[in-house]
């Protein structure tokens, strides 16, 4: 299928103009819709759901966010629109859709914008549009319908899977959209069976944000939280390191016990880490504004840090309460590069295309500077 491969930050998808009823044997829907004479689309329920369908299915029985009614009134409007705007168009909006697999673009010959996508194998899944696309499905079904529809779709895949992932439930958990630190609060409060390790993650940063002797208490950006420091990181940034330290093998290896994940042992070790970079950089450590130090790009490098630390010392890290005079003593050095952190120098030190890359540069940095290398 031809499509325009489109840029922002470091993401990249793609925008596809696609014949409608070859579209629609290509969406799954999570959502089951009725239409008038008892036909009904999407909601396949033979298959085994995955965790983004579990995590709607909780919504659904704990609030009702998913009403029969409203879905059916909100699809007959939406194809009553289709059958009587003659000269508008059907669907002038992007239906958002997701696969995780890892799509082929071939550019065509003096273009790299424009190409050649291939189709994934697997029904895509309807980030936003269910109810356009099963107004679309029920419209097609009629014999005076007009074939001749284009749906405009912007495709994300694999190598967007987190953020695509995060869209779908904000936009689907709730009529009223959720903003992503809200998100983040619900991985504790709602079952998500295989993926224990999110809910874990998201524990681990309510401890950093409320405990007396963490060095980020209260300056995590929380939903619903206290306003009257200054912020530092944003929950649902912090919540994104957390999660990717608690997948790596050598953090499991400390922070788990015969009775599973262990809270005191990953937000003890944490929380450690960032006292060390405390103790190192010194006043640059706090609400400084001619620093760095405590900005989300610092912050999230620590975590990773944190990990690399774990891959390559393990072993040696004490037990606490021994572990916190050792880290702090292992990361003593980074008082030497409190010049790097400068406001006034700090993207000249750490020179990148975005902030992905300059946390990577950050981190690099760190290790270096007590002698460990990135795992």
């Amino acid at each position: 299928m031809l499509a325009t491969r489109l840029r922002q930050k470091e993401a990249t998808f793609y925008f596809v103009g696609w014949p409608a009823r070859d579209l629609l044997e290509r969406v799954r829907f999570v959502s089951r819709f009725y239409g008038e004479r008892g036909e009904q689309v999407g909601g396949d329920r033979r298959r085994e759901p995955d965790d983004i369908e579990r995590f709607i299915a909780a919504i659904e029985r704990s609030s009702g966010a998913f009403q029969r009614e409203l879905n059916r009134r909100k699809v007959r409007q939406i194809r009553e629109f289709f059958r009587n705007e003659a000269r508008q168009p059907l669907v002038p909006g992007a239906v958002l859709l997701f696969t995780p697999e890892r799509l082929r673009f071939r550019a065509l010959p003096g273009q790299e914008q424009v190409g050649h996508l291939s189709p994934p194998a697997e029904p895509f899944l309807v980030i936003d549009g269910q109810h356009r696309l099963a107004g679309l499905w029920f419209y097609l079904r009629e014999p005076d319908a007009d074939d001749r529809v284009e749906v405009p779709t912007i495709v994300f895949d694999g190598a967007t899977a987190e953020f695509a992932t995060e869209m779908f439930v904000i936009i689907n958990s709730t009529h009223t959209r959720i903003n992503r630190s809200h998100l983040v609060d619900l991985y504790e409060k709602i079952e998500w069976g295989t993926d224990p390790e999110k809910r874990f993650a998201a524990r681990i940063v309510k401890a950093l944000y409320r405990e007396p002797d963490s060095p980020l208490r209260y300056h995590v950006n929380m939903l619903g939280g206290r306003s009257r420091r200054e912020f530092w990181i944003n929950q649902a940034q912090l919540f994104g390191e957390a999660h990717r330290l608690v997948l790596r093998e050598e953090a499991a290896a400390r922070f788990r016990d015969g009775r599973g994940w262990n809270l005191d042992r990953a937000y003890g070790f944490l929380r450690d880490v960032y006292r060390g970079a405390r103790a190192a950089f010194g006043e640059a450590f706090g609400d400084n504004r001619r620093y760095m130090v405590t900005r989300d790009v610092t912050l999230k490098a620590l975590v990773r840090v944190a990990g690399d630390l774990l891959a390559a010392l393990g072993n040696e890290i004490p037990p606490a309460p021994d572990q916190a005079p050792w880290i702090a003593d292992r990361v003593a050095p980074w008082r030497e590069l409190l010049p790097d952190f400068r406001r006034d120098g700090f993207y000249e030190a750490f020179p990148a295309k975005g902030p992905v890359e300059r946390v990577q540069k950050v981190r690099v940095r760190l290790d270096r500077a007590i002698g460990i290398r990135p795992a």
